[in-house]
């Protein structure tokens, strides 16, 4: 019995240094990587109409020095005889950062069967700076050259669709607001001027967080083009319901 109380107090020596070091309310240093997932229902107006899911995925990895952005999207619909809709978004964005400001080079490609376009590619690369940047409130502009290639809908099956390539200015501003504990909006704003032909895109999102990381998204993407093939709309607008997932 001696022998196996002397254990005993051995063991509680040394564990008292070590539990010392870990507090109880010990939590892990905030990562550098963020993710998102999220899926939900989607309304359609403009060159499509209809209903239907999307799903998106962000990867964000956030360091002192740059800061790696990359977002997924995808958009499909059908009704009972035919697929009516699918649309494939991939941003780019990597950010090299200076005192309050930063360098970036972007890229944002989309891939729509059945909009105006089919395809539209476009890399950029400028100066951006925090306009306002404090606890619940950031505001971020964006200026650079690019370059935009886009192809448009065949008009008939015996005639190939043209690209069209162009030289472009783009323009950016990028909102985000916490209203407060649970709930903040993004609004981000992105003008391309070119010789022949301009754009203007406006995406915003309400999300309110439900349990941990769980949150109810809204979310609404209106986009202008000024030129669009013969029988197209120049407006195009997408509303989406999401169910959304942080990993962090």
């Amino acid at each position: 019995m001696p022998r196996l109380a002397h254990l005993s107090l051995f063991s509680l020596i040394v564990a008292t240094p070590a539990m010392a070091l870990v507090p109880p309310d010990y939590q892990e240093p905030p990562s550098d990587f963020k993710a998102e997932v999220e899926t939900g229902f989607q309304l359609n107006t403009g060159n499509t109409e209809s209903t239907s899911f999307n799903g998106r995925t962000k990867l964000v990895y956030d360091t002192s020095n740059a800061r790696q952005e990359g977002t997924l999207k995808a958009y499909f619909a059908s009704d009972s005889e035919k697929t009516t809709a699918e649309k494939y978004d991939l941003q780019l964005q990597s950010n090299y950062k200076l005192n309050g400001s930063y360098i970036y080079g972007r890229g944002d490609f989309t891939w729509d069967q059945f909009g105006s376009y089919t395809e539209i590619f476009t890399v950029s690369s400028g100066y951006g700076f925090d306009a306002i940047k404090d606890s619940d409130t950031r505001l971020s502009l964006e200026v650079g050259p690019g370059y935009r290639y886009n192809l448009p809908q065949e008009e008939s099956e015996q005639t190939s669709a043209i690209a069209e390539k162009d030289l472009i200015l783009r323009l950016a501003a990028k909102f985000e607001q916490r209203i407060h504990e649970y709930t903040s909006l993004t609004a981000d704003v992105t003008s391309e001027v070119g010789e022949n032909n301009n754009t203007l895109s406006l995406d915003m999102a309400y999300k309110n967080t439900i349990f941990l990381n769980w949150a109810f998204k809204v979310g609404f993407n209106i986009k202008y083009t000024e030129v669009v093939p013969l029988g197209s709309k120049q407006t195009d607008t997408v509303s989406t319901f999401n169910l959304l997932y942080t990993f962090q």
